[in-house]
C-alpha cells in the first residue's frame, strides 16, 4: 500500500501531533504515581513540580534546549556550529509540530527527577533543575543520538566503532538520563529525616496511597504507546506503508510491559512472601522503559525478554541503591528508568531480527555509558549550583510540617493531615479513610518499604 509522498507527509504530521498529545498524558500519570509514593503532608509538593516540568520545561525546550540539539548534533560529527540554522524554528510554524515532540519527551526526562528527590528539596532548587534538565541536559543527550551526533553512525564515536547507537524512543535518551540524574540529586539532597537509623539502616517511610501510585502506572503505561509506537511514522517518505514496523513496535511494547509485571511480581513473591502490587507496578514500567529503545530492533520473545529481566532487577536494584549506597531514592527512579533503560538498551543485538552482531554490542555499550556520564556530570554540576543559589534541602521544620504547608500554604487533605501524620518519629502514615498503612513487613518502593 503507497500513497502520494504530499498525503503521507500529512498522515505523518497528524499522527505526530497525536504521539504528542498521549505523551503528554503520561504527564498525570507521573503526577499520580509520585503522589501516591509520598506522604499526604507533601502531595501538593509533588503536583507543583509535574506542573512545573511541563509549564516551564516547555518554555525552556522551546527557547533553549531545541536550538542547543540542533548544535550538539552537527558539532559532535564534525559538522561545525550553525547558531542562526539551530535556532530557525523559532520563526517556522512548518517545523512546530516536531519541537513539540520533542518537548514532551523533554518533560519525560526532567519529570523522572522529581521522583528522587521528593518530600525534602527546595522548590526553587527544583524549578532551576528542570528548567536546566529541559533547556541543557536532555537536549545534549538528544543531540548526540537523534540529531546524527557523537554516538550516531556519522559521530565521532560513531565513525569510530563504525555503527550508529540504536535508542528508537528514549531507553537511555530520556528514562537511563532521567534515572541516573534522579540518584545523582537525590544522593546531593540526602535522604529524608528519619529514612536511616543511627546506625545507617534504612527505615520505612511509607507513601499515603498504593491506589493513585497504580492507578498512575497504568495511565502511564496508556501514554507509553505514544512514546514507542508514536515514535514510527506511518508511511515513508516515498510514501509506502511501515505496516511491519507499527506491528512489531506495538507489539514488543506490550509483551515488554507484561513480562515486567510479571517477573517483578515474582520476584517480590520470592522475596518477601507475597506478591507486591507496587512493585509490580514499578516492574510494568521497568519493562515498558527496557523496552523503548529496542522495539523495532528485536524479535518478539527477545522483546519479552528484555521486559521481563527489567522487571525482575527493580526490586534488587532498588534495595541495593537505599541500602548499599545509601540513596534515598522515593520512587525508584533509578531502578526503574536508569536500570532498566541501561539493560534493554545494551542488550539489542543480542535479541537483534537482524542477527547478532559484536560491533553493534560495543556500540550499544559505549552510548549507554557515554550518557550515563553525561548525565552523572552535568546533573551533578546543576545541583551544585543549585545549591550556592537557593540551597538544595528545606527547613527542619517544613520538612516535619510537610512541603504542602511549608513551601505553597496549601493541605491537600485538610481532614487528616493536621497531625501530621506518617512524619518520622510520630508512629505510622494514616491513610486517607483514616485506617494505617500496613505494617506487615511488605517492601515497596515509596519511599522503601511498607512496614
Amino acid at each position: 500500500m503507497a500513497v502520494g509522498g504530499e498525503v503521507a507527509s500529512g498522515i505523518n504530521m497528524v499522527w505526530a501531533l497525536t504521539v504528542a498529545f498521549l505523551i503528554f498524558f503520561m504527564q498525570p500519570g507521573f503526577a499520580l504515581l509520585e503522589a501516591g509514593q509520598v506522604r499526604a503532608k507533601n502531595v501538593g509538593n509533588v503536583l507543583m513540580k509535574n506542573m512545573t516540568d511541563w509549564t516551564l520545561g516547555v518554555i525552556a525546550y522551546f527557547l533553549i534546549g531545541y536550538g542547543l540539539a540542533g548544535i550538539v548534533g552537527p558539532a559532535t560529527s564534525g559538522g561545525g556550529i550553525d547558531i542562526g540554522a539551530a535556532f530557525a524554528y523559532w520563526g517556522s510554524p512548518g517545523g512546530w509540530v516536531t519541537w513539540l515532540v520533542g518537548a514532551v519527551f523533554a518533560m519525560t526526562a526532567a519529570t523522572i527527577v522529581s521522583g528522587a528527590v521528593a518530600e525534602r528539596m527546595n522548590f526553587g532548587a527544583y524549578v532551576f533543575v528542570a528548567a536546566v534538565m529541559t533547556a541543557v541536559i536532555y537536549p545534549v543527550s538528544e543531540g548526540i543520538t537523534w540529531w546524527g551526533g557523537l554516538l550516531a553512525s556519522g559521530g565521532f564515536i560513531g565513525q569510530a566503532i563504525g555503527v550508529g547507537y540504536l535508542d528508537f524512543a528514549g531507553a537511555t535518551v530520556v528514562h537511563m538520563l532521567g534515572g541516573i540524574a534522579g540518584l545523582v540529586g537525590a544522593y546531593m539532597v540526602g535522604p529524608r529525616k528519619g529514612r536511616y537509623d543511627e546506625n545507617g539502616n534504612s527505615q520505612p517511610i511509607p507513601g499515603h496511597s498504593m491506589l493513585l501510585a497504580v492507578l498512575g502506572t497504568l495511565i502511564l503505561a496508556f501514554g507509553w504507546y505514544g512514546f514507542n509506537v508514536g515514535t514510527s511514522s506511518i508511511f515513508t517518505s516515498s510514501g509506502e506503508f511501515l505496516g511491519e514496523q507499527l506491528g512489531r513496535v506495538a507489539l514488543n511494547t506490550t509483551l515488554g510491559m507484561g513480562a515486567g509485571a510479571v517477573m517483578a511480581m515474582v520476584v517480590s513473591n520470592a522475596w518477601q512472601g507475597k506478591p507486591d502490587p507496587l512493585w509490580t507496578a514499578n516492574g510494568l514500567l521497568a519493562g515498558l522503559v527496557a523496552v523503548t529503545g529496542a522495539v523495532p530492533h528485536v524479535t518478539w520473545w527477545g522483546g519479552m525478554i528484555l521486559g521481563g529481566l527489567a522487571g525482575a532487577l527493580v526490586l534488587p536494584a532498588f534495595r541495593f541503591t537505599v541500602d548499599t549506597l545509601g540513596i534515598d531514592d522515593v520512587c525508584g527512579v533509578f531502578a526503574v528508568h536508569g536500570v532498566a533503560g541501561a539493560v534493554g538498551t545494551a542488550l539489542i543485538p543480542v535479541f537483534s531480527t537482524a542477527g547478532f552482531s559484536g560491533t553493534q554490542l560495543a556500540m550499544q555499550i559505549v552510548g549507554v555509558v557515554v550518557i550515563a556520564l553525561w548525565a552523572i556530570v552535568a546533573t551533578a554540576i546543576t545541583f551544585g549550583i543549585a545549591d550556592a543559589l537557593f540551597g538544595l534541602r528545606v527547613t527542619d521544620q517544613e520538612e516535619d510540617i510537610g512541603l504542602d504547608e511549608g513551601e505553597h500554604g496549601v493541605t491537600v487533605y485538610p481532614e487528616f493531615v493536621g497531625g501530621e501524620p506518617g512524619s518520622p518519629g510520630t508512629g505510622p502514615a494514616v491513610s486517607p479513610d483514616g485506617g494505617e498503612v500496613r505494617t506487615d513487613g511488605g517492601h515497596s518502593p515509596n519511599g522503601g518499604e511498607n512496614e
